[in-house]
């Protein structure tokens, strides 16, 4: 029964050695509940004994959907990218499914047609979308409009659940400043990103935890924020330097702005961590790379992102399920605290 394997394998071949009719064989590969157990037996035999793989393309034409799963990003931020790229390719691995990688113009006049052709011309089978686009209500609408399945990474748990993915942000973000306040710092510095972004709002929200709880006022003019990307971070620590005093301390709702920030201390003439202690978000390459390595918090993105993929294929386990001892409204996803050489005890 054995076939040639430099022979092209047809569902043709499956069905003459089966003896059965292609549709039959097209409703096995598509485990279709009208056979019975012999013929789906039989059928399954043999597409092993002869290697038969089945077509994507006509599969993805017979089902009247593609097999392929998109990332939306905005291209800011390399490691969320990678990182969100090897959880995918993890849950793909063994499957019938292939990753499509887009980028998007957030800020572009076109943006929003530049999107609706990529998702007509692909017609993917979901979207994984990345912060910050994870949070843009009108690229949000369009998934819907298109009928468009999309599981959004974001920061803020219990924020439609069925479409989002959250880690514990807040939580994670009070953490950080509590290691602040730990070394003895008291004026310590807010650099957040876009005000819309759920990111921004969820770690400032932690941000002012961490210091209510110590019963140290929050002053407005120590929260500074603008675009999450370096140059704000560069900005932005100029503007707190120019407070007097100054602050001895900076969290930064990211990598990128705590790097903008590490950039203008060494401008000043400061050093990092003996004048100031600094504090980012992330945990990617952009904070281990610096001298001195910044202390982050680790955000799991990539397993964020398999649990994403595998919700949207149908996979099982779930790792978003919650369990019995599960809080309501918690998120499954922990961020923690990764600690490098950029903080210190502020000096006397």
């Amino acid at each position: 029964m054995a076939m040639s394997r430099k022979a092209q394998l047809t569902i043709n071949d499956v069905a003459r050695l089966a003896g059965v009719s292609k549709k039959t064989v097209s409703r096995v590969i598509n485990d279709s509940p009208l056979l019975n157990r012999e013929t789906r037996e039989r059928v399954q035999r043999i597409i092993a004994e002869i290697g038969y793989v089945p077509n994507p393309q006509a599969r993805a034409l017979a089902l009247r959907r593609n097999f392929l799963i998109g990332l939306l990003h905005d291209d800011r931020d390399p490691h969320l990218i990678t990182g969100a790229q090897q959880g995918l390719f993890a849950a793909l691995r063994d499957t019938e499914f292939g990753l499509i990688v887009h980028p998007v113009d957030r800020g572009g006049a076109a943006a929003q047609d530049a999107v609706r052709h990529f998702l007509e011309r692909q017609r993917p089978f979901g979207l994984i979308l990345l912060p910050p686009i994870a949070d843009d209500a009108a690229l949000l609408r369009l998934c819907a409009d298109l009928g468009v399945r999309h599981i959004r990474l974001t920061s803020a748990p219990g924020d439609s659940p069925t479409t989002s993915i959250a880690a514990n942000d807040r939580e994670a973000a009070r953490g950080a400043v509590e290691h602040l306040l730990a070394a003895g710092h008291r004026r310590i510095a807010l650099v957040g990103g876009p005000p819309a972004a759920a990111a921004t709002r969820e770690r400032r929200r932690g941000y002012q935890d961490a210091l209510r709880a110590r019963g140290i006022a929050i002053h407005p003019d120590l929260i500074v924020g603008g675009e999450d990307d370096f140059d704000t971070g560069i900005r932005a620590a100029e503007a707190l330097f120019d407070r007097a005093p100054r602050p001895t301390a900076i969290f930064a709702i990211s990598d990128l702005l705590a790097a903008g920030v590490l950039h203008a201390t060494h401008r000043r003439g400061l050093a990092v961590p003996r004048d100031l202690s600094i504090v980012g978000f992330g945990d990617g390459a952009v904070a281990a790379r610096r001298w001195p390595p910044l202390t982050t918090v680790h955000w799991p993105v990539a397993a964020m992102a398999r649990a994403a993929a595998r919700r949207l294929i149908g996979e099982a386990p779930d790792e978003t399920a919650p369990t019995d001892d599960t809080p309501p409204g918690a998120a499954p996803f922990t961020a923690t605290l990764i600690t490098h050489l950029s903080v210190d005890p502020p000096a006397a």
